[in-house]
């Protein structure tokens, strides 16, 4: 390693890489724990807040509640996942599974293609979250990506149609309901309040719901073919 880090330079914020010189140069940087790849910039984001981490950890708890009941999904955080050229680290995504039909694929270390649903924990609306990544997402055919604004203490929903984003409203009890994974329902003022157990009770109301039973027998006979 101290061959390659003597002969290799350094990943620095704002440099233009392709896919091939990135991963290189973070192979040599072995502390580094996040650093993305996105429209071949290379962008290194601050330690993140008690409040962000403290969000972040919550979406996690409900996505993992969901794959737990849903056989065929599966959730990763701050994975890095090669999407066209760039490599962006999602706080949170859910995907099918390659075995269920799903768009990504694990290739070596890396999850490889756009998962079904991306969730980003946000500072703000001027993050590159709701920029270059969200135009990224888009690009790739992100079906569902949510952002978790802290700031504004508001979540964007973004659903794909016809390949653009358009914005998703919650219903009128302020539960958003999911597209690509029937029953995944998310209690967007129990999320914002960092109420676990309401948040939980939500998704597990969902995953009790006809229409998630009906997805996961799809999803079973994905698998059997």
């Amino acid at each position: 390693m101290a061959d390659i880090q003597s002969q290799v330079p350094l990943l620095s914020p704002g440099d233009h890489l392709t896919w091939e010189e990135f991963e290189l140069r973070w192979q040599a940087m072995p502390e580094l724990k996040f650093a993305e790849l996105i429209g071949g910039k290379v962008y290194m984001p601050s330690p993140l807040s008690v409040f962000h981490g403290g969000t972040s950890a919550e979406v996690m708890a409900w996505l993992g509640y969901y794959a737990s009941r849903t056989p065929g999904t599966s959730i990763v955080n701050q994975a890095t996942t090669r999407m066209f050229e760039d490599a962006p680290q999602p706080d949170a995504a859910l995907y099918i599974a390659e075995g269920y039909g799903g768009q990504t694929r694990i290739q070596g270390l890396y999850l490889t293609g756009a998962p079904e649903m991306i969730v980003e924990t946000c500072l703000s609306s001027a993050v590159y979250d709701l920029h270059e990544k969200k135009d990224l997402y888009e690009a790739t055919g992100v079906l569902e990506y949510v952002a978790v604004l802290l700031h504004e203490r508001e979540i964007r929903w973004h659903r794909l149609d016809g390949g653009v984003y358009r914005l998703h409203s919650a219903g009128a009890d302020g539960i958003f309901r999911a597209s690509v994974f029937p029953g995944l329902w998310l209690n967007g003022p129990a999320l914002l309040g960092r109420d676990l157990p309401k948040l939980l009770a939500t998704v597990e109301e969902g995953t009790a719901s006809p229409e998630h039973t009906e997805f996961s027998k799809k999803l079973a006979a994905r698998r059997r073919e």
